[in-house]
């Protein structure tokens, strides 16, 4: 990589990092985050000034030693308790708005990733972009991204901007220091004489240049290691998690060796780049360690001939090598903090890609234009719908549900039914056309999946999800459990479970219908969500859904293959292949009687 492609990276990340952080600073907690940042700030000038007073100190110090004189020396080793107290109270300060910036830093980057992963169905759009793109496509595991990384990214972002405040200053307080102390070098060349100032600055210098390019070249591969091992980790552990999740069923297909096979190939990634990270980390660290190392011994060596001739004394060799050390540190920032600094660009990378992700979903998302109707119905003027990959699956036109109808949607398995009810829903990506909906659809309208969601904790929370259960008594919460048929269930409202692996798949079908008794939709969606009950139960259960939605003058459209449930319908939409017409389809909906 040449200079210039190195400084456009450099340019490219410093970008990055710039459009992560600026947000924080400008958002509405920017006063606060100012403050705090101003304070650190101040709090390591304050630890830089204390550090120039301690080498100070040094000198005046080991020179007392050296002259014996007793007065001096008690007299010094009682300015040092001030000194030390001074900087104890600045260094724990330090720490603790440190921590404090990074704590609310991350609050309000993890609630604004949060706002903006569950905003307008973007946490489900990412995850079918995935599926369109493929498995190891942008953004995986976004729960890593929001719950490690961003932790991460703030911690490492104020850690080394502050290190790096903190090196600058340093260097700029010492530097002056060594220059002063260290004296010229004098050698004879080719029968002229020549003389360098401030000899132990350049020496430096020279010490840490060559020091940082050795650590960039040995350490490099630790960006791109670093990277992978975030997403390994959070595949491994994402896996666990759905075993947990599907545990029956697994469970049931004795499942157990296949899930053994694919968590150890798993963690075997996990492991295999683990290992490549600590050799390259061992590696850097042999060099890291030497140049310390060598680093403490260095301006003795250098300054020794000054101080065996009697130019200076033992204060000044002291202060020469505090100095330097200063310095050397100071421009050994980057040696240091390299496995650092490769972290944190990995981490950004992976906060970036993210963010890029939502921003891709807004050129992307459905372009199926939605307006009241002023009839009171549901109609479907023009609508075409395509999978992720991009081939048309249906188009259609001129349907309407009206307040007292019963439809049944049919057609083959995997034609697009589902997908229909997810258009409908205004949660289909991959749609366009024009749909006219009942003012009041968006407020009245509920959704019954085959599989329903249940949240952990109370039963009360779980019927009454989304909404909070206080809005409902308890003789309603009861009453719509035994109108779903489950009478058992009644007494347990403040039991607390995981309700979705607790209940079987009849049972959380019924919990999901108990749900509408419940809250009493206008316009109700029902897909293939009584599959699990048997036709007693499915009777029952459907006569209730259809009384509930002509009491409130709506509508119920169901998706079934069961021939018994067209019973309870008097209309049908049914998928039939598309013969040949332009739009390239492979699906329309045609409107029959049941």
């Amino acid at each position: 990589m040449t200079l210039t492609e190195k400084f456009h990276s450099f340019r490219v990340f410093a970008g990055k990092v710039g459009r992560l952080a600026l947000p924080y600073f400008s958002s509405e907690e920017k006063w606060k985050a100012r403050g705090l940042l101003l304070a650190i700030v101040a709090l390591n000038l304050g630890s830089v000034y204390m550090l120039v007073l301690i080498n100070e100190w040094n000198r005046v110090f080991y020179d007392a030693l050296q002259n014996k004189d007793a007065p001096v020396f008690w007299r010094e080793l009682g300015r040092f308790v001030y000194l030390a107290f001074g900087f104890i109270i600045i260094a724990v300060y330090r720490f603790y708005l440190t921590q404090l910036l990074e704590m609310r830093w991350r609050a309000w980057m993890t609630s604004h990733y949060l706002d903006r992963w569950l905003a307008n169905k973007a946490f489900y759009h990412l995850e079918l972009a995935r599926f369109a793109r493929g498995s190891d496509a942008p953004p995986d595991n976004p729960d890593q991204r929001i719950a490690e990384d961003m932790n991460l990214f703030t911690s490492y972002s104020v850690g080394l901007s502050m290190g790096l405040l903190n090196a600058v200053v340093t260097l700029v307080s010492f530097v002056g220091i060594l220059w002063s102390l260290s004296g010229s070098f004098a050698f004879d060349f080719n029968g002229q004489s020549y003389a360098i100032p401030g000899f132990m600055v350049w020496m430096a210098v020279l010490y840490c240049l060559l020091g940082s390019i050795a650590t960039h070249y040995i350490g490099r591969p630790q960006i791109a290691l670093n990277f992978k091992q975030q997403r390994y980790e959070a595949d491994f552990r994402h896996h666990l998690v759905r075993v947990r999740e599907y545990s029956e069923s697994i469970a049931l297909d004795r499942g157990e060796p296949v899930e053994r096979r694919q968590l150890g190939g798993r963690f075997t990634d996990v492991l295999s780049n683990y290992f490549q990270l600590i050799n390259a980390q061992k590696r850097l660290t042999w060099f890291t360690v030497g140049f310390g190392q060598a680093a403490v011994v260095f301006p003795f060596v250098v300054a020794a001939p000054r101080f065996f001739s009697g130019a200076i004394q033992l204060g000044e060799l002291i202060q020469i090598s505090s100095a330097f050390g200063r310095v050397q540190d100071s421009l050994s920032w980057f040696v240091d903090n390299y496995s650092s600094l490769a972290a944190w660009r990995a981490t950004t990378d992976r906060i970036t890609s993210f963010e890029e992700s939502f921003q891709a979903l807004t050129t992307s998302q459905a372009s199926t234009a939605t307006t009241a109707n002023a009839g009171g119905a549901l109609a479907i003027d023009e609508l075409q719908l395509s999978l992720p990959g991009g081939a048309a699956l249906l188009a259609t036109g001129g349907l309407t549900v009206s307040p007292g109808d019963t439809l049944l949607v049919k057609g083959p398995s995997g034609s697009g039914k589902s997908t229909l009810f997810r258009a409908l829903a205004g949660i289909w990506p991959w749609a366009s056309g024009r749909l006219r909906r009942p003012a009041d659809f968006d407020a009245r309208v509920m959704f019954l999946p085959q599989r329903p969601y249940f949240p952990n904790g109370s039963l009360r929370d779980a019927l009454a999800y989304p909404e909070p259960a206080e809005r409902h008594s308890d003789a309603e919460l009861q009453q719509a459990l035994r109108e779903a048929l489950l009478p058992d269930l009644a007494a347990r409202l403040d039991e607390h479970d995981t309700w979705g692996q607790k209940l079987s798949g009849g049972e959380q079908q019924r919990l999901a219908i108990a749900r509408a008794l419940l809250k009493k939709p206008r316009w109700l969606f029902v897909d293939e969500a009584t599959s699990a009950l048997d036709e007693t139960a499915e009777a029952t259960l459907y006569e209730r859904l259809q009384a509930l939605v002509k009491e409130s003058d709506g509508a119920l459209v169901s998706i079934a293959h069961r021939p018994a449930v067209a019973a309870f319908h008097d209309q049908q939409w049914t998928f039939t292949p598309n013969d040949g017409d332009g739009d390239g389809a492979r699906y329309r909906l045609v409107p029959s009687a049941t």
